[in-house]
């Protein structure tokens, strides 16, 4: 009895973890720890996932305009009715393949607004302009489509929507900020179950070290640095990659020596922050209520939303080359021409 409990807690134990071979690539100074553990089977798992759908081929820049051939186009007008009519084809695929184009025209008068889809989606392409114009110290040359978030579904499979501090109710232990209460977005561990509103709504400070000791009224208490921890996960999740991927073993808080990819996750972060408050949250009015969270908020980029587990969306393969057209220019530089 006592052999068969001590396999049975075996097996519990060892039920958590990951059966080998594993493989790692190292990317730091030999001793340092500074190296990515990856699961070859899982890698497989997500080759199948970011594979790139095949592009239409190109259609001629000739000929009328978008904003001649049809009524109320907003944005895309400069292209001509072959390229607008590829986009317009390619996004249905990448977005409601199944629902066609109804999903975001009203079939008796495409030129019609009524459905929220439609004016959500003239957002988001204004939006997919700007990231690739504007955030190219995040996205440089590969940019991002449609694609690369939605995957062939209406609403990315990554979003987040705000979450209440106490999920269950206030008990005597006080306001727990969200802490012991499990959630995926933290790896289901007891740090505060939502890093992203802080951070990637807010403009709180990421850090786990304060500058200064804590009677100046340094505020980077414990408390505090567990929020910075949960964002962490989240990105180490996220990106499918562990902490050595942005952060020197010798000193993680520390710059010097860091690799280059902790600058483009610093411009990451503040990306997604700008396109929360500029983009996502002004459409708020426009969602029904079905599609916001329990707060009453419209769902919201973070890091998994376009990497989706992969250290770069797509593993880095580039839909914008076959796309020049979502490159841009932004909204923002397109009024600055105007004037």
């Amino acid at each position: 009895m006592k052999r068969m409990l001590a396999l049975l807690l075996s097996t519990l134990a060892l039920a958590a973890c990951e059966r080998p071979p594993m493989d790692s690539v190292q990317h730091g100074f030999r001793g340092t720890g500074m190296a990515q553990i990856y699961n070859p089977r899982a890698v497989e798992a997500q080759e199948a996932r970011n594979e790139v759908p095949p592009a239409l081929p190109a259609a001629p820049d000739e000929g009328p305009k978008a904003g001649k051939l049809y009524k109320n186009v907003k944005v895309l007008g400069d292209l001509s009715g072959g390229q607008f009519t590829r986009l317009m084809v390619s996004m249905t695929t990448w977005i409601a393949p199944e629902q066609g184009c109804n999903y975001c025209h009203n079939p008796a008068n495409f030129a019609d607004d009524s459905l929220y889809t439609k004016v959500v989606a003239r957002r988001m392409i204004e939006m997919t302009r700007y990231i690739n114009s504007d955030w190219k110290n995040h996205v440089a040359e590969t940019g991002v489509t449609c694609y690369t978030c939605h995957r062939g579904q209406p609403v990315p499979a990554q979003v987040w929507f705000r979450k209440k501090d106490e999920p269950y109710g206030s008990n005597f232990m006080g306001d727990k900020a969200g802490q012991n209460t499990p959630d995926r977005d933290v790896n289901l561990s007891s740090l505060p179950y939502d890093p992203f509103t802080p951070f990637l709504l807010g403009n709180e400070n990421i850090r786990v070290n304060g500058n200064t000791a804590l009677p100046t009224g340094n505020r980077q208490s414990i408390k505090q640095a567990e929020w910075t921890y949960g964002l962490m996960t989240h990105m180490s999740q996220g990106l499918g990659v562990n902490c050595t991927y942005c952060h020197n073993t010798r000193a993680f808080a520390n710059w010097e020596g860091s690799p280059p990819q902790r600058v483009t996750a610093w411009h990451g972060i503040r990306m997604a922050r700008d396109l929360n408050n500029d983009y996502m949250v002004p459409l708020t009015e426009q969602f029904p209520a079905h599609r916001k969270g329990e707060l009453g908020d419209v769902a919201k980029v973070n890091c998994g939303t376009c990497h989706q587990g992969a250290y770069k969306p797509l593993y880095g393969r580039s839909m914008v080359a076959d796309f020049p057209e979502l490159k841009g220019p932004s909204p923002e530089r397109a009024q600055v021409a105007k004037r």
